[in-house]
This record gives structure tokens, sequence and C-alpha cells, in this order.
């Protein structure tokens, strides 16, 4: 019986030693399964612990131009040189992935293909002959500045590059590469490196320029292609090289890069309108980026007039320039000296610098007697001996002429005529009129006196290109801005169309320096007192310019004239902006355009406006409308009442004549439009009254 059940109790040993074994295995793959999971978990765990350095590194900040060009960029932290970058060529992009991991796209952050060869080949060669690192480790070490030689820094970019394909795409994974390469010396990012080695913006390349630039990072002692120019040679054709053997560049391709000549030495980075820069930098420190509306061609012209200009002055002068079009208050160019440096004090913003105007200012007190209606262009004023209490007025070169036309009186920019327009306007509307145009005018005194139309006033020259743009813009005119994100301001009227236009008249018959054109400019140059500034601003149809003389102390220049010094520049400075003058406008319709003879007898010869508006007993009266008014004019006219005088009788609003030798006194005219109007009455004798009144 025990023989018998001898095979069947060997076979159930058996069998349940089998049993045994594969429940021992079984438990084994479940303890291996566990600890695997439980290895990758913590492993998940240590990874998603990795506490990173900052990705969004600090770029420079960057002044742009209108189309977008690069007018000025700042340095970061110990003067580095790293730029944000936009489109970077895709030729470019393609060969850096090719040469320097070409898995990149399909790997999550270390390659153990790449790094098992670069073992391998070390255990063969008996050194380093290739690294396994890929693009997302080689960015990884550059965020941390970290060591790349030891296995705890290797460890390190491993961890920190699985993190980083945890919390970032590809693309931007990409990006910081790009932004952190080095390039050599202070040379950051693939920006930084175009603009200095090739002085182009990354996103068009040569297939060259590509290969150093894929070459610089993995290369230290190429990254001076200036200094060790057979090596970065070397480095940038062993990348073209290894491009045509992976079908990524053709052979013809490759030979036309190995025949491009190395870059020499690194550009400068632009520096224009650098005063600007500065100050869009200081008024918004937390923007990384200035779009203005400057025209960086324009700029860089107008720096090397003003530089040239200020060289042939000498005697440590400086100059400033601003152009602008004064259709849309958009400033092209904003050069504050002649050059951005200690010499001749040129860290000073001298567009902003508040400094006296000298005979800048004559213009606009003669708009302001047009628009009353004191005087016309052909109207006759007396260049005497005058004197206003205790200040007499003397022209600049002592001399009286005696009868003078309005017009001559600008042209030649004599004292005492506009001096006698001042003391009948009032000093303090001229400088309502100033701040209504855009302009901060500076009273040291705080009240304005006669002098103010002959400089006693401190300006900038952005005010009174402000200030030219309004005449130049009809009387009015939107205010400068260089920022493009600037908001557009409401501008106000200085004076009306019709006196603008006489004003602008005038002064495109000024004599122009020595061979420029005649009648193309209105302009007027202005000199301070003691020869310490020397202006000439001037428009066409389209553009205005402001250029200024000195120095910026403020001490005098001897012999220094704004006509001599400044009005050539002003003329040159409009032939480097275009290469055509842009017509000046026609005359508006209500424009008076006749001699001196045929002018109503009031405005033949300028008088004392207590002559004119004496209130006698013989004087007219102005009915209706009586002054302060408000009226809607009903079918755009309204009715002018007149009592005393003598006929015929003369209807002037805003000094544009409405009415001429009327023999009645209720006489209808034509609104002149809404808001505020001032009527005039003359009679036969030059007697007159006036009203201000507001129209709706």
């Amino acid at each position: 019986m025990a023989a018998a059940l001898s095979p069947v109790i060997q076979g159930i040993g058996t069998v349940g030693s089998t049993m045994a074994r594969t429940h021992i295995w079984l438990v084994a793959c479940v303890l291996t399964l566990w600890a695997g999971a439980l290895a990758r978990d913590r492993f998940d765990a240590w990874i998603d612990a990795t506490a990173l350095p900052p990705v969004l590194s600090e770029t420079g900040v960057e002044v742009l131009d209108r189309n977008g060009a690069l007018l000025r960029a700042f340095q970061v932290g110990n003067g580095i040189w790293r730029l944000d970058h936009g489109p970077v060529d895709p030729g470019f992009i393609a060969m850096l992935v090719r040469y320097e991991d070409k898995r990149f796209f399909d790997h999550s952050g270390v390659d153990p293909l790449a790094m098992l060869r670069a073992v391998a080949q070390a255990i063969w060669h008996g050194q380093a002959v290739s690294g396994g690192s890929t693009l997302t480790m080689q960015a990884a070490r550059l965020i941390e500045d970290g060591p790349t030689g030891r296995w705890a820094g290797k460890l390190r970019q491993i961890r920190v590059a699985l993190a980083l394909e945890r919390r970032l795409d590809k693309g931007q994974i990409l990006t910081l590469y790009l932004l952190h390469a080095p390039y050599g010396g202070n040379l950051e990012g693939i920006r930084a490196a175009t603009l200095a080695w090739f002085g182009k913006e990354p996103r068009r390349l040569t297939a060259a320029q590509a290969a150093l630039l894929v070459a610089l990072p993995q290369a230290p002692e190429a990254r001076r292609p200036d200094r060790n120019h057979v090596t970065a040679r070397i480095a940038r054709d062993r990348v073209l090289h290894r491009m045509a053997a992976r079908g990524v560049l053709t052979p013809a391709e490759v030979a036309a890069a190995l025949s491009e000549p190395m870059p020499q030495a690194p550009r400068a980075f632009p520096r224009l309108a650098p005063h600007l820069a500065d100050s869009l930098r200081t008024s918004d420190p937390a923007a990384q980026r200035h779009d203005t509306t400057l025209d960086a061609g324009v700029q860089a012209r107008m720096e090397v007039l003003i530089a040239d200009a200020a060289r042939r002055a000498g005697g440590q002068v400086s100059a400033a320039l601003i152009a602008a079009d004064h259709r849309n208050g958009e400033i092209l160019a904003s050069v504050g000296s002649a050059s951005y440096e200690a010499a001749r004090q040129g860290y000073l913003d001298m567009t902003r610098a508040l400094r006296s105007p000298g005979s800048t200012l004559k213009p606009f007190a003669y708009g302001l007697a047009f628009d009353q209606g004191l005087a016309h262009p052909e109207t006759l004023i007396q260049d005497s001996p005058v004197m206003f209490g205790r200040y007499a007025p003397q022209n600049f070169d002592g001399r009286f002429r005696g009868d003078v036309r309005v017009r001559e009186a600008l042209q030649v920019s004599l004292n005492i005529p506009v001096v006698r327009l001042m003391e009948e306007l009032g000093p303090a509307r001229l400088m309502a009129t100033l701040e209504r145009g855009g302009a901060s005018p500076d009273l040291p005194g705080g009240q304005p006196g006669l002098a103010v139309a002959l400089g006693g006033v401190g300006l900038s020259l952005r005010d009174l290109v402000q200030l030219y743009a309004g005449l130049a813009g009809g009387g009015q005119a939107p205010l400068l801005r260089a920022l493009q994100t600037q908001p557009k301001e409401e501008s106000r009227r200085m004076i009306s169309e019709t006196a603008a236009w006489q004003v602008s008249d005038i002064l495109s018959g000024l004599a122009p320096p020595p061979g420029a054109r005649q009648g193309v400019l209105a302009y007027k140059t202005g000199t301070s007192y003691g020869h310490r500034d020397s202006w000439a601003i001037g428009y066409d149809g389209a553009h205005v310019i402001g250029v200024w003389f000195g120095r910026p102390d403020g001490t005098p220049v001897p012999g220094a004239f704004g006509g001599e010094l400044a009005a050539p520049v002003l003329f040159e400075a409009f032939g480097r902006l275009k290469s055509e003058f842009s017509p000046l406008p026609p005359p508006p319709s209500a424009t008076l355009i006749v001699e001196t003879a045929a002018l109503p007898q009031p405005l033949q010869r300028f008088r004392p406006r207590e002559a004119a508006f004496d209130g006698g007993p013989d004087a007219p009266q102005l009915l209706f409308p009586p002054d302060g008014a408000s009226l809607v004019a009903e079918d755009g006219r309204i009715t002018v009442k007149i009592r005393g005088g003598s006929g015929p009788f003369t209807v002037l609003s805003d000094g544009k004549p409405l009415v001429t030798r009327s023999p009645l006194r209720e006489i209808e005219v034509p609104a002149s439009g809404r808001g505020y109007t001032t009527l005039v009455v003359l009679d036969a004798a030059g007697q007159a009254d006036r009203a201000t009144i507001t129209l709706d």
C-alpha cells in the first residue's frame, strides 16, 4: 500500500514545491513592482520638490522707434547685455537642435542614449569625447550658473532639467536657452549676440551666421571671434560640415557659408535719443519696453547734424533739436545735446531746459494783435523812442526807423513796435495764449511785464516747438508726444486761423540763409540777452523743427546770433528730414489781403487803445450784442446794433473784417463759429467799441 502511494505522495510533494516556488516568485514580483512604484513615486516627489531658480530672468529695458527698430537698450545686472527676443530664424533653430540635441522634442529632459554614448566614448578613449547634455540640461545649468564637470553638478542639472520639462513646454525651454546662452564677453542670449556680432535682429540669419551662433556657447575659447578668429572659424566650420553630413544644409549652401567672412569686432549697441530714453525709463521704471514715435533714421541724421554744427561753433557750445509732425503731434527726432558725454555738459537734456526764448515769441504777440483788431500785416506802426513808465525798449541795433509796416517790423524783428502792441494787449494775454498752446512758461518774478515778448520768460525748446506747431496748424495743433501709447490730448486754440496764416505769411517772407530756398519755410530766429541762447524754429505744411545753440551753464557766447548760427542748421535739418518741402497752406477765405491804403481807416495806422476806445461822446457804442452775452446764431448770422459814432462802419470778428464801410447802424453779420468771439465796431473816425461774446 505504502509502495503504491509513494509515487502519489512524491507527486503531491512536487506540486507543493512548485506551488511554493510560484508563490515566492509572485510575492517577489509584487514586492519588486511595489518597490518600483515606491521608487517612482519617491523619484517623482523628488523631482516635483525641485526648487527652481527664477526662469523669468531680467532683460534690459528697450526703447524702440515707430517701426520697432531699437533706439537704445539698457544693460542688466553687472553690465550684462540680455534682451528679450522676438522671432528667431527657423533655420538657426533647426541647426541648433540637430547639432546639440536631435531628440530634444522626444525626451523628457534627459536623453539616455546620448548619455550612454558619452560614457562609452569616455571609457573607450580614456577621456570625455562628447557630452550627454540635452538643451534642457544646458538651460538648467545656465539659469543656475552651476558647474558642469562634477557628478554633483551633473546630478543637479538632471534634476532641474526633469523639473523644467514638467513645468514648461518645449518652446518655453528653448526660449529659456536662447535667452541665457553665452555668446562672448557680456553677451547673453540670441538677440544680444546677433545685434553685437552682425548688427541685425535674429529673425533672418545666413547659414554661416547661424552656425557661428550654434558653436559659440559650446566653445568658450571661440566666444570672441574678434580675438580668437581662427578658433571661432574652426568651430563654425565644424558645425557647417556636420549639418551637411546630416542633410540640414546642401553642399552648395555649405560652400557659400564657408566663404562668408567672420565678424571682426562686436558692434556697439544703438544709443539713439539717449536723453529721451533716460527720461522715459525714469518716468516709468516698471516698463520693459517704450514704443516711441521717433524715426531711427531721422534721429541718427539729426544727431550727426547737431554734433557737426556744435563742433563748428566751438567754444564749448552745445546744441539741441526737436523735429515733429505738426499734423498729429508725433515727435520724429529729439536731440538733447551735441554729444552724450561729460564734454560740453552733454548729459543735460537741453530740449527741456528753461531758457530765454529771445525774439521767438514776437509772432504770437502780432497774431493776438491781428485777432484783437489792433493791427493788420500792412498796418503802419511807429518805430521811434518810447517810454512805458521807466521802461524804454531799444532795438537790437539801436536805430529807429520811423513808420514801418507790421510785416516789416516782424521780419526785421524790431523790439519797439512789438512792445507798443504788448502795452495794448497786456502781457497776461500773451502768457495765457502760450499756456493754451501747450507751453509751460516760467516767470522768475511771478508777474509778466512788457519784456515778455522780447524773451523775458523761461521756455524750453520743446515748448517753442509746441507753440510753432500751433501756428503751423492754423492756430491750434495737437500736443507733442514721443510715445505711441501716450493718449492724444485735445488741443486748444491760441489764435484764429486767419491770424495764424497772416503770421505764417510774414515769416515765410523772411530772407533765408545763404544758399537756401526762399518762401518754403515760415521761420523765426531769436537771440537771448547777452548772446546766451540762439534759436531758429520753422515749419512747412507738414513738419516743424526747432534748433537751439548755447552753453548749458548759461554763460554768453559772444557774437552768436540765431540768424547766423541756428538758421542754417534749421534749413539743413529740413533737408535731412525729407527730400522736398511740403507747401504751406493757402489763406483762409475770410483773410483780408490788401495794401495799406485799402485797409479800413482804423487799421491803416496803429494807434494806442485809448485813442480808439476812449469812450468819448462821439465814439460808437455796440448796443447789441452786449459784452459777455451768450447767443444762439440763427441761420448762422447775428445782428449788430450800433449807436453813436460816424458812419460808414466796419465790423470785425477776432480781427477778421465781416462788413466794411456799411452806412447802416443795424447790420447782419455771419457768425464766426462756436465759442468765444470778440466783435469790434470801427467808425469813419477810427473810434471803436468792442464786446466779447459766446456763440452756440
